[in-house]
């Protein structure tokens, strides 16, 4: 496995939407980081159509698939991504995925082979593994959540998926105390450190049978980690998780998310990994992103600014119902789909640095995350993460103090407010990573020791230790 040291792009500003280093391509001429962002789709089936393969089939293929694309067909979208993220029965009733997933393969032939519209659909399977029971193979027999992890990766790829994610829940047993608790050094060992060991297990795995499927292996995202931290922190009536430690758990996360590259997946990552931007800093690959237009799923600080440097554009998760428009997945496609329009034409007509910039300045002193999400400083983010790339914990550790300082200097130049709370948690942080040791052991018996009763449920040999 080859880690990246050194940056794709040489300077912050070369970075934009629709464009990257390393283009990729799949499903029925669906090309990404091409020179055009894409628009992707994302919803969730109504409760109870998950009873039976036949309910759960007729609403993924016959309701949301069809209603999607005919949409976009009948608004003149040339391109369209689907995302199926597995409900828990489709990972383990017999039969589920399979029908779910070749329909939608079925379907979305169809529509291409009738309109030339250019579709895909990615998978996103789910992680049901639980720290108490294990993370691997072996661990828990009464459970086997770790062996029906990747008997979903090959049934998706096995019946037709495009694109095979996840949302890996490696060192959450850390996160979730971390994030509690305001704990800076948990959150760097379970996500930093545990997190990606983990990923690069799995990974290896995925990728191995994508390849052997044909199928593009996408990416991952710390969704049970960083972006807990960023919705408890939540927006300006929010004090439970302080904005400034939600800001510098992103920075960490980059560099857990980033290991599934480095095990050969491609990208585009997972639209709900917000560290995207960083991680395209770093390999070059497509990101596919969320905002402004996930307001069906949640609200952040940075709705407009995460669009600066997108390949793919999200909504996050709708619920399949009706509404004045239509049914949900084709209102919300509608701006999902004008938002990449307005993109694409920026880039067509010589103004995307522009556009770009302007999504990025709306959003850019909103708040702490958004700030060190900002392109030009992602970048300085990634740059760190690449000089220390040889090592999990260092990296994440460096990661953190990097983007720490970054966020403390803009309140220094007065370009960010921050509350005398979020200023003191900053300044903690950044005397906490700076005091941590520089060898990689002495953290993991530091941590392993510190943390003995505070997270009882890790078990070292869920990540080979």
């Amino acid at each position: 496995m080859a880690k990246f040291t050194k940056m794709a792009y040489e300077s912050a500003d070369d970075m934009i939407f629709g464009h990257a280093k390393k283009p990729v391509s799949y499903g029925l001429g669906i090309k990404v980081g091409a020179g055009r962002v894409i628009p992707e789709i994302n919803y969730a089936p109504r409760p109870g159509t998950e009873k039976s393969v036949e309910k759960i089939t007729k609403e993924y293929v016959d309701y949301i698939s069809k209603d999607a694309i005919t949409r976009a067909v009948t608004l003149g979208f040339p391109d369209l991504q689907l995302e199926t993220e597995w409900v828990t029965q489709m990972g383990t009733v017999p039969g589920m995925a399979a029908s779910v997933v070749a329909g939608q393969k079925a379907i979305t032939e169809k529509y291409h082979d009738e309109y030339g519209i250019n579709l895909a659909v990615r998978h996103t399977i789910p992680d049901q593994r639980e720290a108490d029971h294990g993370l691997r193979p072996g661990m828990d027999s009464k459970f086997g959540y770790p062996e029906k992890f990747f008997e979903c990766c090959e049934i998706a790829c096995e019946n037709g998926a495009d694109l095979l994610s996840v949302e890996s829940v490696g060192g959450k047993e850390f996160a979730d105390y971390a994030v509690t608790n305001g704990d800076i050094t948990a959150f760097l060992f379970g996500v930093g450190y545990l997190g990606s060991i983990d990923m690069e297990n799995i990974w290896t795995q995925m990728v191995d049978i994508c390849k052997k499927n044909k199928t593009a292996a996408g990416g991952d995202t710390n969704c049970s980690g960083a972006n807990v931290s960023m919705f408890m922190a939540g927006g300006m009536l929010d004090n439970d998780v302080q904005k400034t430690f939600s800001a510098v758990t992103r920075c960490i996360s980059a560099a857990r998310t980033m290991v599934a590259m480095e095990c050969g997946a491609t990208g585009p990552d997972k639209d709900c990994g917000y560290e995207g931007v960083i991680i395209k800093s770093i390999t070059g690959m497509p990101a596919a992103q969320e905002g402004k237009n996930c307001q069906c799923a949640h609200a952040d600080l940075q709705g407009n600014l995460m669009a600066q440097c997108a390949d793919v554009w999200s909504n996050e998760s709708v619920e399949y119902h009706p509404e004045f428009g239509g049914t949900s997945v084709q209102c919300w496609l509608g701006p999902l789909g004008y938002e990449c329009s307005l993109m694409n034409t920026a880039i067509a007509t010589g103004q995307a640095k522009v556009l770009r910039d302007l999504y990025m300045a709306s959003d850019r002193t909103r708040g702490p995350e958004g700030y060190v999400l900002s392109y030009d400083n992602a970048w300085k983010v990634g740059k760190a993460i690449a000089e220390n790339g040889d090592n999990y914990y260092l990296r994440a550790k460096a990661a953190g103090i990097t983007g720490a300082q970054i966020i403390r200097e803009g309140y220094d130049k007065k370009e960010l407010i921050l509350t005398k709370k979020q200023l003191d948690v900053l300044d903690n942080i950044i005397k906490e990573l700076s005091s941590l040791p520089d060898s990689e052991d002495e953290f993991y018996d530091y941590c392993v020791r510190k943390y003995k009763d505070e997270v009882p449920n890790f078990k070292p040999a869920s990540y080979g230790l």
